[in-house]
C-alpha cells in the first residue's frame, strides 16, 4: 500500500460518523492531521472498547470496503487491544489500548476537532509514541517534539 491519504481519512470521518463509533486519530495520522509534516502508511484510530461501539466499527469498516471476517468481527467488538487491518481499501490499525494513554475518556476530553476529525492532543500522541518503545518511533520523536513547539506557538 502507499501512503494514507487525506482522502482516506474522510472516508474514515464520514463512515464512522454515520455509524456513530466513537473513535480518534493517534499516531501519525492524527499528527499529521494537526499540520505535522510527514507520511505514514497507516491510520492509527484510538477507538473506545464498548461492544455497542465495536458492532459500529465492523459496520462503518465493511461500509468503507475492509473484508472483515468474523474472527476479526468478534475481536473488534471484544475490544482486543490492538487490531492490524491490511484487507481493505487502506491499512488501518484499531487500538484499544494504546502504550502511554490510561482511558479514551481522558484522551476524548483532550481531542482536538480538526475539520471534523477527532484528533488525540498531540501530547497524548507523543506520549503513546514514548510508551511504545518501538525504534521507529524513537526516531520520530524529536521531530514530533520540536512540531508540538511550533503547533503550541501556532494555536
Amino acid at each position: 500500500m502507499g501512503a494514507f491519504e487525506y482522502r482516506q481519512a474522510e472516508d474514515i470521518r464520514d463512515a464512522f460518523a454515520a455509524h456513530c463509533v466513537e473513535y480518534l486519530f493517534l499516531g501519525k495520522s492524527g499528527a499529521i492531521l494537526l499540520g505535522f509534516p510527514d507520511t505514514t502508511q497507516d491510520a492509527d484510530l484510538f477507538v473506545r472498547k464498548d461492544p455497542a461501539n465495536g458492532i459500529a466499527i465492523v459496520a462503518a469498516l465493511r461500509e468503507l470496503g475492509f473484508a472483515i471476517n468474523d474472527l476479526q468481527a468478534a475481536d473488534i467488538e471484544r475490544g482486543k487491544d490492538f487490531i492490524q487491518l491490511k484487507n481493505g481499501p487502506f491499512d488501518l490499525d484499531l487500538i484499544f489500548a494504546p502504550d502511554g494513554i490510561e482511558r479514551f475518556e481522558d484522551a476524548w476530553s483532550r481531542r482536538i476537532d480538526i475539520e471534523g476529525f477527532p484528533v488525540c492532543h498531540l501530547d497524548d500522541i507523543i506520549a503513546s509514541k514514548e510508551a511504545t518503545g518501538r525504534q521507529k518511533d524513537r526516531e520520530s520523536l524529536p521531530r514530533l517534539k520540536s512540531f508540538r513547539e511550533f503547533w503550541r506557538r501556532r494555536n
